[in-house]
């Protein structure tokens, strides 16, 4: 489904992946591991043509997509829920919820979307006129996932969901991810929180200083001892 293949993006003079292939089939779970400056935000933001690559080739269910424009590659299916949550805080919950559907030309669609949305997170329809400011940051971060949904994608990549939340909340967002490969979207994954990414995933790739250094079944890499040591304190 989605397929890099020798993919480098510089920021400015600055290399941030060098050289990067892989590839994901559809209606799998992935996981990106790697500390700060890694370069995870970056891939995923060349994966979605918000920083197109100079080098390599981005391919999403066989088609070319590395200089398309970044609302273009929504309307092909993939999607992006970026690190930081980056919702609009004085717009409503629904209204937050909506922007996430407005390339959509199936309109007729969108409010079974929003039903799928409010029985993933509950919360979301209860306090759908609230202001997206007044959520703690657990529930920002399911009106962020829930956005993304509301675009109705095949391919759903998270920037690290679990940032900045408490243990139990990231138990409820893993829990919610894991819900949605299981609906049949294929769901990349970027994650610092190796444990939990690890434990819900089915594959993983090793991201350091923008090179791919290690990948393989998720079960086999949490045993792995340089990922123990360098990502699971062990």
């Amino acid at each position: 489904m989605l397929k890099l293949i020798n993919v480098t993006t510089m920021i400015g003079e600055h290399q941030v992946i060098h050289d990067v292939s892989l590839q994901i089939a559809k209606g799998d779970f992935v996981a990106l591991l790697g500390g700060n400056g890694a370069g995870k935000t970056t891939l995923f933001k060349t994966i979605v043509g918000l920083l197109p690559p100079v080098k390599g080739r981005v391919e999403f269910k066989g088609e070319e997509i590395s200089h398309m424009h970044a609302h273009k590659i929504v309307s092909r299916g993939l999607a992006l829920c970026p690190e930081g949550r980056q919702l609009f805080p004085q717009l409503s919950v629904y209204r937050n919820l909506m922007l996430g559907a407005y390339h959509r030309k199936d309109k007729q669609n969108v409010k079974e979307t929003l039903e799928q949305v409010y029985v993933l997170f509950p919360r979301l329809k209860e306090r759908f006129k609230q202001l997206a400011g007044t959520f703690s940051g657990g529930e920002q971060q399911m009106l962020a996932i829930g956005r993304a949904i509301m675009s109705k994608p095949e391919m759903l990549l998270l920037d690290e969901p679990s940032m900045g939340l408490a243990p139990m909340v990231v138990e409820g967002i893993a829990e919610a991810i894991t819900e949605l490969n299981k609906m049949g979207i294929t769901v990349f994954l970027s994650e610092q929180n190796a444990q939990i990414a690890l434990m819900i995933t089915r594959h993983g790739y090793v991201l350091e200083n923008g090179r791919l250094v290690l990948d393989g079944l998720s079960k086999d890499l949490i045993h792995n001892e340089k990922v123990k040591k360098a990502y699971l304190g062990t």
